[in-house]
């Protein structure tokens, strides 16, 4: 099968439910005409065989014809056949309909998530996103594959209906009037339905918000003695999702009731008023034969049809939610001024708060608030809106990749991905397991030159951030399987995301807390270790340990927001609001 066009994510029918799912099937357009034109035609024959089967019992066993009936049972058996075939390159046209359709949309908010970057988790929760890659996009393709069937049943049941209007008229009334009637009590329900399914996604998504928390929490919570607090919010959150799936439960129970009741008394309509037909001479027994299986067929192509509305309407709640994710856009703008090399190097100044990185130098910065910490990172690796300068630009003149590039931030919420170690610390490096290739990381000299410089660079970063002992103590060691870091420690983690900023060698890395979970003795390592790594580089480090700012180049007190005070580690152990900062000390001052 060849590989789906890529989406357009510009497209200006992603701005609805309804509309998405219109563009959805006409960027299938070939496929979904196929599935749809292969449904009638595999329903249609099904729709002809209780004709057949009728003139046969009239032709064949009433006159007591054998070639007739033969000849009869010959056109069922062809019916049968073509329905047969028919329905076979249905259902291949509706599977490439269902996961065409999945796959563009993963597609779409993979690209939507790519393109948010940062933005994405303050904008939008984990379980939201979550809900809509496990869940969402599943109904969509679902909804586009239930067209070929429910059009196949649409069409059959008008073209059943005119036959049965020729045959007689009293009887196909019943029908045409008969069906609407029940879509219409069917469709009553539906509305109803795809109401409360909406409460129940809004509740689901917030409870996987609530998961996504307990779980990314869990070290912590067990430390504090707060597991139970957490599991009685779950429980308490579950509960609300289970009354409003019982809620939603009770109007799809109604629904399928309908779908067999309904369509049940249509055909016992039908069936009595044949069978007093027949009793007055007015019908004929194999008409009356064919009307009894037009009404079962009948009853079961409603069926379908109300499924398709079903899945239509689920998709729609799910459309919702992906529209509204696709609807989002970047709040920062991207500059057009290229930024080379020579000026990446210039210094980075946040005139916001008067914090000055030179650049070449190990800097260390001390806010009297946590959040400061996040805020000014934010600042000078504008994830959010400021003045903030480099080399005297302001970094909002710069095209947002080439900021990305050039000033890396890793905060204490950096995570790793899943895949093998050595491909996760090092992404441009080569293959495989570890940075030669190899499954444990170890080389006896690589391939080429490159291969040994990598292989250098990442043994070097490993030493730097202390952490050679979390690889030696894998099984597989760099080559060893991750699953998101999930299997280190706090402190493990922490020294394996430094491992993957040195390896990135930005003109400017800016670390928050990069060694808050450490204990004092491997905290002291990486401390000795950095500044001689980035030597010639610019790195900033927000903390308030002393063990840090003790090596570091220049030290910066950040008070209410505000740069306060400049100078090494131990002249400002003179200033009591720089003591109050980092020894806790308290202080009036």
């Amino acid at each position: 099968m060849r590989p789906f066009p890529e989406p357009d994510p510009g497209e200006p029918a992603l701005g609805s439910p309804g509309r998405y799912l219109l563009w959805l099937a006409a960027a299938h357009r070939a496929s979904a005409v196929l599935a749809v034109g292969y449904g009638v035609l595999c329903t249609l024959p099904q729709a002809f065989v209780p004709a057949a089967i009728g003139r046969g019992v009239d032709r064949g066993l009433v006159a007591g014809d054998r070639g007739a009936l033969v000849a009869w049972c010959t056109v069922v058996l062809g019916l049968g056949v073509v329905q047969a075939v028919t329905g076979t390159l249905r259902d291949r046209c509706s599977v490439t309909n269902r996961f065409g359709a999945s796959y563009r949309t993963m597609q779409l908010v993979t690209r939507k998530a790519a393109q948010l970057g940062a933005e994405l988790p303050r904008r939008v929760s984990a379980g939201t996103v979550a809900s809509v890659g496990a869940t969402d996009i599943t109904r969509i393709g679902a909804a586009l594959e239930s067209t070929a069937r429910g059009g196949g049943a649409v069409v059959s049941v008008a073209v059943v209906a005119g036959v049965m209007l020729t045959v007689s008229w009293q009887l196909g009334l019943v029908a045409l009037v008969g069906v609407p009637l029940s879509a219409a009590a069917i469709a009553a329900l539906m509305r109803l339905l795809h109401a409360r399914q909406q409460g129940l996604r809004k509740e689901q998504g917030a409870l996987a918000d609530l998961a996504v928390d307990i779980v990314d929490g869990l070290r912590v919570l067990r430390g504090i003695g707060g597991e139970r607090v957490f599991a009685d919010r779950y429980r308490e959150r579950s509960q609300r999702v289970r009354h409003e799936g019982v809620r939603v439960a009770g109007v799809e129970s109604s629904v399928a009731a309908g779908r067999l009741l309904l369509p049940g008394l249509l055909v016992a309509v039908i069936v009595w008023l044949g069978a007093h037909f027949v009793g007055t001479g007015r019908m004929s027994p194999g008409a009356l034969v064919a009307f009894y299986g037009y009404a079962v067929f009948l009853a079961e192509q409603l069926r379908r049809a109300t499924s398709m509305v079903d899945q239509l309407t689920r998709a729609l709640v799910a459309a919702r939610m992906v529209t509204d994710l696709l609807a989002m856009e970047p709040g920062l703008g991207s500059g057009d001024r290229d930024l080379d090399a020579q000026g990446a190097r210039g210094p980075l100044r946040d005139p916001g708060s008067g914090l000055e990185i030179p650049p070449g130098r190990f800097v260390a910065v001390a806010c009297d608030r946590p959040d400061d910490m996040l805020l000014l990172a934010d600042r000078l690796g504008r994830y959010v809106d400021s003045r903030a300068t480099l080399g005297g630009t302001p970094l909002a003149e710069f095209p947002l990749a080439g900021v990305r590039r050039r000033i890396l931030v890793v905060d204490h919420d950096a995570r790793l991905f899943s895949g093998g170690l050595g491909t996760q610390l090092d992404p441009h490096g080569p293959a495989g397991g570890g940075p030669d290739g190899s499954a444990d990381g170890r080389t006896d000299g690589g391939a080429d030159g490159r291969t040994d410089e990598r292989t250098d660079r990442l043994r070097r970063a490993l030493d730097t951030a202390s952490a050679h002992d979390v690889v030696e103590a894998l099984p597989e060691g760099l080559g060893q399987e991750i699953t998101g870091g999930r299997e280190f420690s706090g402190g493990q983690r922490q020294r394996l995301n430094l491992v993957r900023a040195l390896m990135s060698d930005p003109d400017t890395l800016v670390l928050v807390e990069p060694t808050s979970a450490l204990d004092a003795h491997t905290e002291a390592r990486v401390a000795e270790r950095l500044g001689a790594h980035r030597r010639g580089r610019s790195t900033v480090v927000f903390t308030t340990s002393p063990i840090l700012l003790d090596r570091a180049d220049h030290v910066v007190l950040v008070k209410g927001g505000t740069v306060v005070a400049e100078g090494r580690h131990g002249e400002l152990l003179a200033d009591a609001r720089y003591r109050a900062v980092v020894t806790r000390e308290v202080t009036t001052a």
